[in-house]
């Protein structure tokens, strides 16, 4: 294992049975837990800290295969136009009612995210231009965009209306062992999928032109991509709405202690993302709002607008 592999193992190693302790009642790991204590960590932290660790995974991992995939560090996984039509699916199980079934809300998004991940293959086709995919995927998300905001607009009851807007925020609040269950095993496949993929975007990084030279299919690759983005973006946005940035950040502070290959930053992407959001969840639990717990995607959101304004600053100051 390379050293930031390790560096971060030891740090979730620390950061997870922090987690479970602090929030608006906090436990203390020296006192005897009480039933009440015992029940908190079981059925509320302990699930909502799996969940942040396997979405935080998935978001990290699909950040690093796509800034290698577009060969762009600006690249962000809702770019595909994947998250927003697995949002646009769940927004279609509150908008239709049957949000209220315990397995609908799920079913929906991951249809949308596999609605979306149909049509990128059908309008990129099997020639796999980079090009060519990233406006196909522009063109799903804008229209996935379009839809939400229609199906708000015709809302057919405030409470419907509500539960899309809080939905849309992104957030691990009141989630059990079910989404774990159902997030999972989407996330994990779709990591395998990014990491096979991780030997064709190294080639990538020297042209389009040469990685077929070096036998890379850009077929399969784009099957690989859109099947690996699919279930981590899509698994994730089924079980807790949309959470921005972390693909975004998490590549860019780790890939000055990498060699800059993309295969080499799937992996510690994936456990630094796991990280940032455990952390991210657990701040906002414990701040004191009168209005609630702060919703996570507001709070990533906060934190990585400004990120990515000083990587543009950047990026002007390197230009000649």
């Amino acid at each position: 294992m390379t050293r930031p592999v390790i560096t971060l193992l030891v740090l979730l190693a620390i950061a997870v049975p922090l987690s479970l302790l602090a929030g608006r009642v906090w436990i203390d790991p020296f006192a005897p837990l009480a039933p009440s204590a015992l029940t908190i960590l079981a059925d509320l932290r302990l699930p909502r800290a799996a969940l942040a660790l396997v979405l935080g995974a998935g978001l990290g991992s699909a950040g690093a295969a796509m800034q290698g995939y577009l060969r762009n560090p600006l690249a962000d996984p809702g770019l595909f136009g994947i998250a927003p039509g697995a949002a646009l699916g769940a927004v279609l199980s509150f908008w239709t009612g049957m949000a209220a079934q315990p397995w609908a809300l799920p079913v929906f998004a991951l249809i949308g995210a596999a609605g979306a991940m149909a049509l990128l293959a059908l309008i990129a086709g099997r020639g796999g231009s980079v090009t060519l995919f990233t406006l196909a995927g522009m063109m799903i998300a804008s229209l996935a965009g379009a839809l939400m905001s229609l199906a708000i607009s015709l809302s057919p009851t405030p409470f419907a209306l509500s539960e899309i807007v809080t939905w849309l925020m992104g957030a691990l609040a009141d989630r059990s062992w079910h989404e774990v269950w159902i997030a999972a095993p989407l996330t994990l496949v779709g990591i395998g999928l990014l990491v096979a993929a991780g030997r064709a975007l190294d080639a990538l990084t020297l042209g389009e032109a040469a990685a077929r030279s070096l036998g890379v299919s850009p077929g399969r690759l784009q099957a690989l991509m859109i099947g690996g983005i699919g279930l981590t973006i899509g698994g994730g946005v089924a079980v807790a709405g949309i959470i921005g940035f972390v693909g975004l950040m998490v590549p860019h502070l780790l890939r000055p202690f990498t060699d800059g290959r993309p295969s080499r930053l799937i992996v510690p992407s994936a456990l630094a993302g796991a990280l940032l959001l455990l952390i991210a969840d657990c701040l906002c639990r414990i701040l004191p709002l009168a209005g609630g717990e702060l919703r996570l995607g507001i709070a990533l959101s906060l934190l990585g607008a400004p990120f990515f304004l000083v990587l543009l600053l950047r990026m002007r100051r390197e230009l000649p």
